[in-house]
């Protein structure tokens, strides 16, 4: 966030709904699900006034974004993490970080985190129309190589030997970042920005190119 700001971008990066200072009830896991949080993420930018947004996430807002470019523009940024947690040591951790998740977790609990993995099979279920769709927009995955879920058993090759590229056509970069796993904006926070920062310097210079 303020790597971006520091370079004169806007940058918002919302609760979702469950998280933090939302007042989304936390009780029904139902309305969890993907079209819950694009509808709330939508009815942000229009609140804003934005109709044109680069967006980025990960893990759960990794998912997303398919849905946010579709109705936001045609400029995507995919950066998804994975790792298991079990594997995280306390040089992680910041104390500072560690005392923000306790508050904010303070606030509503775990209940709406969790609530995203009840609905995981009403999302599936949902969405089952758009099997197959390809992602048309541009695209930087970002994944550390200690990830759980790059290194289960056929993920590397989905991702280096065809099939990833033929679901995200405009992917535009891949980088597997050495010794990181699930927290790549924590345990890499300089090399992710930069990441994040070139890939929007490119696709501006393209757009502004075909302007």
């Amino acid at each position: 966030m303020l790597s971006l700001s520091s370079r004169g971008y806007r940058a918002i990066a919302p609760d979702l709904r469950g998280y933090g200072d939302t007042d989304a009830p936390p009780s029904s896991s139902s309305s969890y699900t993907a079209f819950h949080i694009v509808g709330d993420l939508v009815g942000l930018l229009d609140s804003l006034g934005l109709d044109r947004v680069l967006p980025g996430g990960a893990t759960t807002g990794g998912l997303l974004l398919p849905g946010i470019s579709a109705c936001s523009g045609p400029i995507g940024n995919l950066e998804r993490q994975r790792k298991n947690l079990l594997e995280l040591t306390p040089e992680d951790c910041k104390k500072d970080d560690v005392n923000y998740y306790a508050a904010k977790f303070n606030q509503k609990g775990f209940t709406g985190g969790l609530n995203y993995y009840r609905a995981l099979d009403l999302t599936w279920e949902q969405t089952a129309p758009w099997t197959g769709l390809q992602i048309k927009v541009p695209v930087k995955f970002v994944v550390g190589d200690e990830d759980v879920t790059y290194t289960t058993p056929g993920v590397k090759e989905y991702i280096h030997d065809g099939a990833f590229k033929s679901v995200v056509p405009l992917l535009e970069e891949l980088v597997v970042m050495e010794g990181v796993g699930y927290f790549l904006n924590e345990e890499k926070p300089e090399e992710i920005s930069a990441h994040i920062y070139d890939f929007i310097r490119g696709l501006l210079s393209v757009h502004a190119m075909v302007l």
